[in-house]
């Protein structure tokens, strides 16, 4: 069974054009959680609030000591693939949260292990969003530098594009299996491949962001001849969307995960161990409401033992044979 044939259909269907995010009326509240890993109530209300913390701060979530039914192998086998598409179908509210490693496949590098930016370039400071708000035109200078770290990450994006697992949830999305998609990743991959109820947590590297009123837009719209750049709505300074060290996510974003974990039964985790705070929660709290996890990804990982159904193999490929068994078993059922 292959679903690459299925998935290079939406791939040469989808139209390349892309979107402006930017919607008005976002929240100024904005938070992140500093606290251990802990019931998800308490991580919702610690979450909710402005801290200066790093949004990438590792943990490592303990397991739930619930009944599981661990299926996996070097290379997921053609029946656990469908047991996962059973599981998808059987659901009543579909999430994903995705993570480097579906990326890696489309060219772009990691931050940490061989190969990483970080490890290349180093670490960015921890302090980067107070240093920005210090010193915007020396960050902003920095950043458009012509070597280094964010020359690099400029042109990988550029040069980069999605790969039959950005298009796998695409397929998802369009049957109405997948409500909504969580990433981690800031390639802008998954929009350009033609996800819409998209939740980018992280921001987006091709958008600059207003420090003021929020207000998003492409990077080719900004004159950057004079720094710091300036807002288009209301003259503010604009920063990068990614979000940086120190720097708290978005209210409106954080509110819109908690609002679909509130309601998911079911969620794909793939390309990522999920250890990163708050993303970190988002698993647990389907696995606490007694939902199903199924995990996708070449290694076991530190959410392996919380999986329903772990699939292995390259992130890419497994997708898009999740994809083609879910459209089957609909077939064979209607």
């Amino acid at each position: 069974m292959c679903g690459i044939l299925s998935v290079n259909k939406v791939m040469q269907d989808r139209s390349r054009s892309e979107r402006c995010p930017h919607k008005d009326g976002w929240h100024k509240s904005t938070g992140l959680c500093r606290m251990p890993i802990e019931p998800v109530e308490a991580a919702k209300q610690h979450g909710s609030r402005a801290v200066s913390q790093n949004p990438y701060r590792i943990m490592r979530p303990a397991a739930l000591s619930q009944e599981r039914a661990m299926a996996f192998s070097e290379s997921a086998s053609e029946a656990t693939i469908r047991q996962a598409a059973e599981l998808l179908l059987a659901a009543e509210y579909v999430t994903a949260l995705t993570g480097a490693g579906i990326s890696v496949e489309s060219g772009i590098p990691p931050f940490r292990g061989p190969g990483g930016l970080w490890t290349k370039y180093g670490e960015p400071p921890m302090d980067g969003y107070q240093r920005f708000l210090q010193d915007p035109q020396k960050a902003w200078e920095e950043r458009l530098a012509p070597t280094g770290a964010g020359q690099e990450i400029r042109d990988t994006i550029a040069n980069a594009e999605p790969n039959p697992g950005h298009y796998a949830f695409v397929q998802l999305e369009e049957m109405q299996v997948l409500r909504w998609l969580i990433t981690q990743n800031v390639d802008n991959l998954h929009r350009r491949a033609g996800s819409h109820n998209l939740i980018e947590i992280h921001g987006n590297a091709t958008l600059v962001r207003c420090i003021h009123c929020t207000a998003r837009f492409p990077m080719a719209v900004i004159d950057f001849d004079v720094l710091p750049p300036r807002c288009l709505q209301c003259t503010g300074i604009l920063k990068s969307d990614t979000v940086a060290f120190g720097e708290p996510i978005p209210g409106d974003v954080l509110e819109q995960c908690w609002g679909a974990m509130a309601r998911c039964d079911c969620m794909i985790v793939a390309g990522t161990s999920a250890t990163v705070t708050p993303a970190a929660y988002f698993p647990m709290q389907v696995r606490e409401r007694g939902g199903t996890l199924i995990e996708v990804n070449l290694y076991e990982s530190e959410i392996t033992p919380l999986c329903t159904v772990s699939l292995r193999g390259q992130a890419g490929l497994m997708l898009a044979q999740l994809a083609q068994a879910v459209q089957e078993l609909r077939a064979a059922r209607s």
